[in-house]
């Protein structure tokens, strides 16, 4: 029987990557072109011998491929979508390709949620994983347990993040509608995505929208502590079971203490003592995520002595207070924040991890809704967590009005208005240019950004070391 050949046009993403990595696994012969391929996900595909054809041309979709898969990211105007509407090749979004492919006749667990949900997925995965489970899973980052963004394995679970964002240029819903629950972790509900939703309302719609899905059999294990949460999990026909500080919650964290290398905590189910956890992570965000995968992988029969072996033998995720260079003395950070809400998390974890030491953020502003300044003012108290902050030019500033552009200068200012040193430097040399000289030995630096930020997370630890090297006599 002939190979089927699957096209995936954007498959330098990180979620279509992955769906070109299981297609492979699954038999499939895959292609697939981009703009720019670019790491990790190039070097990810090559490992895979799957080719990258570049850039964007008709050309690449001879001869013809039997499916093509449309990334999120392709709009009209890109000349091999243009192709495959004038050849009437068939065509699908990367998500439906995924449930018809992979998740029926599975029991999908989605972790959804505008925070959390990519440490959170790799966390359920892990202790699945860990408990001779054999998950599938597929996740929008890395789990360093795995090494892998996705895994196919034999057993009834399909682990899935549950993406809001849009699914394809003729499918504007969220990616997560295409997976039919039959559990949900959310974690939180917030404003995000500018670019696509024009309000909260929008968003809590969407997420509403994902509880609806579940069915009554299926099972709902949401964050006690926003009332966001609360109106989106209100009418839910399964059962909820709500995770958190709060005393009538039934999944409760108690007692949380942090130490340099490790963070632990108690849980109480209905009341009553239930676990007692550690790991590695830093942060109390990191403990709701972990109790959130402990509630749901303990309602899939997996023991506490199990969860709490898996838990403390977790590992982390690539991009997530990611510990990239120790240099003389000063600790280099790369995390993945890029909402408000997540940079505030981000340092205040770090404050318990690396206590009395003095905390650098260095912001790259570069997400749809980060560009924006819809945050404006939230973005600078969350800066302010730090001692010293320094934020870089609008990532492609230009592409946003500038009625609704981010402010970086008064971002600045009101960081300064609550006592903190801080700057506007354009360019990520610029940044090192002007820092590098000012780290002492003890200082923590949290690089944030969602992208590559212009190679900065080499070029700082490099100048440390060149500079040491000047001031050392032969």
């Amino acid at each position: 029987m002939k190979q089927k050949h699957v096209h995936l046009i954007g498959i330098c993403g990180t979620a279509m990557a992955s769906l070109a990595g299981m297609l492979k696994q699954r038999g499939f012969h895959v292609t697939g072109s981009d703009h720019a391929a670019y790491p990790p996900m190039s070097d990810f595909l090559a490992s895979l011998n799957i080719p990258i054809s570049q850039p964007f041309s008709e050309c690449n979709l001879q001869p013809h491929p039997d499916l093509v898969v449309v990334g999120n990211a392709i709009s009209r105007g890109n000349p091999e979508l243009e192709y495959v509407l004038d050849q009437r090749i068939p065509f699908d979004s990367m998500s439906q390709v995924l449930h018809d492919e992979f998740l029926i006749g599975r029991e999908r667990l989605v972790v959804a949620g505008t925070h959390g949900k990519t440490t959170t997925s790799s966390i359920l995965a892990w202790l699945f994983h860990h408990a001779g489970r054999a998950p599938s899973f597929l996740i929008g980052g890395i789990p360093e347990n795995f090494g892998s963004s996705f895994g196919l394995d034999s057993g009834d679970e399909f682990i899935l993040e549950g993406d809001e964002y849009d699914t394809a240029f003729f499918d504007k819903g969220p990616k997560f509608l295409h997976y039919f629950p039959d559990a949900v972790i959310l974690t939180s509900v917030e404003f995000d995505h500018a670019d696509i939703y024009k309000n909260l309302d929008e968003v809590k719609t969407a997420f509403a929208r994902l509880v609806n899905l579940i069915p009554r059999r299926g099972l709902l294990v949401a964050w006690d502590g926003h009332s966001n949460v609360d109106e989106c999990v209100g009418r839910a026909f399964c059962r909820v079971e709500r995770y958190g500080f709060k005393e009538q919650s039934r999944w409760r964290v108690a007692d949380v203490e942090y130490t340099p290398t490790l963070t632990s905590w108690r849980v109480l189910r209905d009341g009553e003592p239930w676990g007692e956890f550690a790991f590695p992570l830093a942060g109390e965000y990191n403990v709701l995520n972990a109790t959130a995968a402990a509630a749901l992988a303990a309602n899939y029969g997996i023991g506490k002595d199990a969860i709490a072996e898996g838990l403390r033998s977790f590992r982390s995720v690539k991009r997530r207070l990611e510990v990239k260079a120790e240099v003389h003395g000063v600790t280099i950070i790369d995390d993945f924040a890029h909402h408000p809400t997540a940079i505030a998390e981000t340092l205040k974890a770090l404050r318990t991890r690396y206590p009395g030491r003095r905390l650098w953020a260095i912001l790259e502003p570069r997400s749809n809704t980060l560009r924006r300044k819809v945050f404006q003012d939230e973005l600078a108290r969350s800066l302010s967590v730090a001692d010293e902050v320094v934020v870089a030019a609008i990532f492609k500033s230009e592409a946003i009005p500038e009625p609704e552009r981010l402010d970086a200068a008064a971002v600045i200012a009101k960081v300064h208005a609550a006592g903190k040193p801080a700057r506007l430097l354009d360019t990520a040399d610029a940044i090192v240019d002007s820092i590098g000289p000012e780290l002492r030995a003890g200082d923590v630096v949290a690089i944030l950004s969602n992208g590559g930020f212009a190679g900065i997370y080499e070029k700082l630890p490099a100048r440390l070391r060149s500079l040491h090297e000047v001031s050392t006599p032969a």
